[in-house]
């Protein structure tokens, strides 16, 4: 589905080097500690970063020169997500039209993603006028209105209270499932990772260091001093 072959990108007198494949429909956490590439990784995939080198590919289609929104993700980040001057309908409905004139199939479509995602009473109001979780909620409808089969999440819930955190994370899994959706997160979290993983990629100094099943993370504590250690400071 998403398969990277020796990405390269240097920054800041530091080379990363990515080797990776994501097969469809599961949901990967992206975890490392600070700095070891997990947000570079990302920027690369969506190409708000060019490669030195390398070839990133989806459904063994190049995505060399094609700029970030014409490639086939939906973005998610902690924070800067909905445009302040524009109602929760008009955030939304930017993933389908970015001339806000929506059809009436439009209009339902967003309608319907708001009801999935419990936003469904508040579209006329401003982001200022909403709540952090609701905000969150308004892009996470954005993402399920377009027909982009990966999305691409940065921390998109870690300045949440555990609760809420906990909600977004259960609704965000089975939007996923209900659209046979790709999902790359990045997260320090690893009850996140245990939550709605399928795999787990841990990042060491800028490459791969291993992928797996997230059913092998208990193996995987044991065996790799890596992830041990990381456990251990995030706990």
């Amino acid at each position: 589905m998403l398969n990277l072959s020796q990405v390269r990108h240097d920054f800041d007198q530091r080379s990363f080097l990515f080797n990776l494949e994501i097969k469809q429909g599961s949901i990967v956490a992206l975890m490392g500690s600070s700095a070891s590439g997990k947000s570079t990784l990302l920027n690369l995939i969506a190409g708000f970063i060019e490669p030195i080198s390398g070839t990133i590919e989806v459904k063994n289609v190049s995505l060399s020169r094609i700029p970030p929104n014409r490639r086939p993700f939906s973005i998610l980040f902690q924070e800067h997500n909905l445009f302040t001057h524009l109602t929760a309908m008009d955030n939304i409905g930017l993933g389908l039209n970015s001339g806000l004139r929506f059809t009436k199939e439009e209009k339902q479509c967003i309608v319907y993603a708001a009801e999935k995602v419990g936003v469904d009473e508040v579209l006329d109001r401003l982001p200022g006028q909403l709540s952090g979780g609701q905000r969150q909620r308004v892009a996470l409808a954005r993402c399920f209105v377009q027909s982009r089969s990966i999305w691409l999440l940065d921390e998109p819930f870690s300045a949440l209270d555990p609760v809420l955190r906990y909600e977004m994370l259960i609704l965000l899994k089975s939007l996923a499932i209900e659209r046979n959706i790709t999902v790359v997160m990045v997260t320090h979290d690893i009850s996140d990772a245990k939550l709605i993983a399928t795999n787990l990629v841990f990042l060491v100094n800028g490459r791969v260091e291993v992928a797996f099943d997230i059913s092998e993370l208990s193996n995987e504590m044991t065996n790799n001093p890596f992830i041990r250690n990381f456990i251990k400071v995030v706990e």
